[in-house]
């Protein structure tokens, strides 16, 4: 084989493997539809706005952390100008006291791992 022909079948392979998930996706299925979260019963709204913590609660929940373990600072006033106490257990799982039904059917669906349980006891019930 002339190194034409090897350099022409080795810039094929390359093309192929770099365009495979491309032509992957375009093969899959459409986007499986999110999943329906059991809401507190007796919550009308979060610390903030529904869209902000869905997106962003993990990104709050280390602020927190670095402010309670390295600052020492206990009390988080939201944009509302609600004071809550950063707490993941006594805060957000005084709402959200159900890990099956709400945190992990999202974080399934976005096939991600929280590490919140590595430092944290689990509450009871959850």
């Amino acid at each position: 084989m002339s190194d034409r022909a090897k350099a022409l079948s080795g810039l094929a392979v390359f093309l192929v493997l770099v365009a495979f998930p491309t032509w992957q996706t375009l093969g899959a299925a459409g986007d499986a539809a999110r999943p329906e979260l059991e809401l507190p019963e007796n919550e009308t709204e979060c610390i903030e706005e529904t869209e902000y913590m869905s997106a962003r609660h993990m990104e709050l929940l280390n602020e927190w952390r670095n402010a309670v373990v390295r600052e020492g600072e206990t009390e988080y006033t939201s944009t509302a100008g609600e004071t809550y106490t950063m707490s993941l257990t006594g805060t957000c799982m005084d709402c959200h006291d159900n890990r099956e039904t709400f945190c992990t059917r999202c974080h399934d669906y976005a096939n991600v791992a929280p590490r919140c349980w590595n430092c944290h006891i689990e509450p009871e019930g959850s």
